[in-house]
Formats: structure tokens, sequence, C-alpha cells
């Protein structure tokens, strides 16, 4: 229950993954050479494009490290005199890349659009420090799914502010590609907005594909950019061939040019199995973050204490989980972290969900003392502060 396998797609049946051992005939295990020199096949050309055609934008291109495609890409973005607004709970890759740019940056509380909006105005209205000329470039950076929270980017109020302040959206859908939206098109698609919004697409094949890598896409000027810029381009040896053929294998079964329904169905499967999940714990009495469409699911130990003792047990009833505590959360928040997929089945979830009242009973964890309320409109806002 720990795993990212969002799709099912990390499998092992020999007919599924016939291409992949054909491509590894082909080609063997790995190029020794970086995309600049000897390292360009055709199979990274076809994954390009492909994924560009998937994300319905005009330019894609792959990286053979998903941490790199965030920590190489955004120094070659921007630098000194541009502008970085992060959130505050962005993976440590975003955190790496934004220091690495040598650009200037500020947070911004989670997914709160007020504290998004004074930093944008603020940048507008001060410009540079001591200078006050204006920010080069302003570049919001976010991501689909949080990690850690389970919560999901509140996309259209940011494109919003993004739009009004004149500033650049990086969107980072490592863990939202493939695992949300009516076709697994990520949060783009799960709005019901364009791509052209979001200037910077950014996502990895680790998760719902199965494989291993990343991809940046948008505009082919941008992606053309990248392609002389980015260090992760320039000196990273590129992609394996078997590995781009698993991932080209898995995006044309979720697109369904495998002549199938069975991505799409595996996409449904993956929204059934996470909804009835989320569920089944709130009606137990956990506290659980995140959204209800999110594949991730935080448990709440709140105990540092408690953290092994979870862990422990859950492992003698041959249940892999795991469970965070600080410093990668707040030391007073500990939390067991589920990833839900679509390969599991309702005999696989009632078995972890028997063995989690069990426990929950045991250690105390079944905090929640509240139902569902029935107007829960009335509870949507995520900052309750004053206006100045």
């Amino acid at each position: 229950m720990g795993s990212y396998n969002y799709l099912g797609f990390a499998e092992t049946g020999a007919n599924v993954l016939k291409t992949v051992a054909d491509e590894l005939q082909h080609y063997g295990t790995g190029v020794c050479s970086s995309r600049q020199e000897m390292g360009n096949l055709d199979k990274h050309v076809e994954l390009e494009n492909l994924v560009a055609r998937f994300l319905d934008v005009e330019a894609a291109m792959v990286f053979g490290m998903g941490f790199a495609t965030n920590s190489m890409n955004i120094p070659a973005l921007v630098g000194k005199g541009c502008l970085i607004l992060s959130d505050e709970l962005n993976h440590t890759s975003l955190v790496l890349g934004a220091r690495l740019s040598g650009a200037t940056i500020r947070v911004f509380k989670h997914n709160n659009m007020q504290s998004l909006e004074k930093l944008l105005r603020d940048a507008i209205a001060c410009g540079q420090p001591r200078s006050h000329r204006a920010w080069k470039k302003i570049l919001i950076l976010v991501e689909g799914i949080y990690s850690m929270e389970g919560s999901i980017v509140r996309l259209p109020e940011i494109v919003a502010l993004k739009k009004r302040y004149k500033a650049y959206l990086y969107l980072d859908e490592a863990h939202s590609i493939g695992a949300v939206g009516p076709t697994g098109r990520g949060i783009v698609e799960y709005f019901g907005m364009n791509p052209e919004d979001v200037d910077v697409l950014m996502g990895t094949f680790t998760k719902s594909f199965g494989a291993a890598g990343g991809y940046i896409a948008g505009k082919k000027e941008l992606v053309d950019f990248l392609r002389t810029h980015s260090h992760s381009a320039v000196y990273a040896t590129s992609m394996c061939p078997p590995v781009a053929e698993q991932i080209i294998r898995a995006m044309k079964c979720v697109m369904g040019l495998d002549g199938t329904t069975q991505g799409l169905q595996r996409v449904r499967q993956l929204g059934e199995n996470t909804r009835y999940f989320r569920r089944r714990l709130h009606e137990m009495g956990f506290i659980i973050y995140g959204n209800d469409d999110s594949p991730v699911v935080p448990l709440l130990l709140y105990m540092p204490g408690k953290i092994g003792a979870f862990s422990r047990h859950m492992l003698d009833k041959n249940i892999g989980v795991v469970v965070v505590g600080f410093p990668a959360t707040p030391i007073t928040e500990s939390r067991a972290r589920f990833c839900v997929s679509a390969s599991h089945t309702r005999e696989m979830l009632d078995t972890v969900l028997n063995a989690l009242d069990e426990l929950g009973d045991f250690l105390q964890l079944k905090y929640s003392r509240h139902s569902r309320s029935s107007r829960p409109e009335l509870y949507d806002e995520t900052s309750f502060e004053l206006e100045d």
C-alpha cells in the first residue's frame, strides 16, 4: 500500500511486456551517451511526440530521472533578477531547483490564494529589493497532487492570478498525471482547463506509467530552449530504450491506441478504489488528509511514538505501508501514507481496512469524533484569515 503504482503498469506478465523485451534485445540495456551526443534515438523522438499528443501541447522533452527533471530544468528557466513563488509544501526537487537557480524565492501558504495574491501584489508594486526594478520573470511553482498531504492544487484560481499579474506557472504533475482526470490526463483535465493556460507542464513516468524518468511539455519555443540550456539535457545520459518502450506501451494503453479500453478501465478503477478506501477510513473514525479523488491517502497518527508500532504491526500482517514523521512532517503530524492502485482488488482493500480497523482500536488512532457534514460547502474554505 505504499507503492506509486497507481495504474498497475508495474507488472510482470510476459505477454504485456513483450515489446519491452524486444527493445531490450534490439538496443541493449542503455545508451551510455547524452542526447546532445550519440544518445538521441528514434525511441526518444517517438516518446516525446506521444507525450505531446497525450497532453495536447505543441512539444515535449523527456529526461532519464524524475527528480532531475525539476532540479536541473528550473535553473535553466529562471535566474538572478527573477522571482519564484513556491508553495510551502512543494517537493524537495522543486525546492532544490529553485535554490540552484539563483532567483529570489518567496513562499506562500499551502493552496492559499490570499497568500499567493499578496506576494504577487507586493512583487509588482515593490519590484526587486534595493533597486526596485521590475522582476525579469515571476514564476509560480505548484504541484498537481501534494505527495504528503493528498491535496489537489487549486488550479483555476492560480491560473486566474497568474494571468492577472502576468506571471508564469510551473505545474509538477508527478503524482497526478495518469491518476486523475476522466481519461488520466492529470489536473488540467480534472478541472476541464486548457493546457495552454499552464506555461510549463512537468510530470514523471515513475508512478502511473511504471517506468522511470520525467518530462517537460508546453510550447515548442520552451522545449527548444531547454534542449540547449538544460543541464539534464546536455550532460545527463539519455533514457534507456527499454524504459522508453515501457512508457510508450503504458501511455498508448491509457490513450486507447492499443485497440482496447483497458487503460480507461484502469483510470476508472483507480478512482473507484480511491473513493471507497477514503470513505471506509472516514467511517471508521480515522482522520485523513487530502481530496476525495486523490490516490495519496495520509492517515494521521499524530504521536511520533506510534510511528514504529504502526509500521511493525502492519508488517506482521504482511501489509507494507509508508510511515512519515519529523522532519518530513511537523513533529505533531506524524502519519501513514497509503497509495491506492487500480491493481488493488476490493478484497485486498478490505483486508487492509480490516487490519486498520483492528490496529486503530489497539493503538487508539481513531481520533475523529464527527461524521461527514451534510453541508460540506460550508467548510470548503482553506483560509479563514481576516482581510487587512
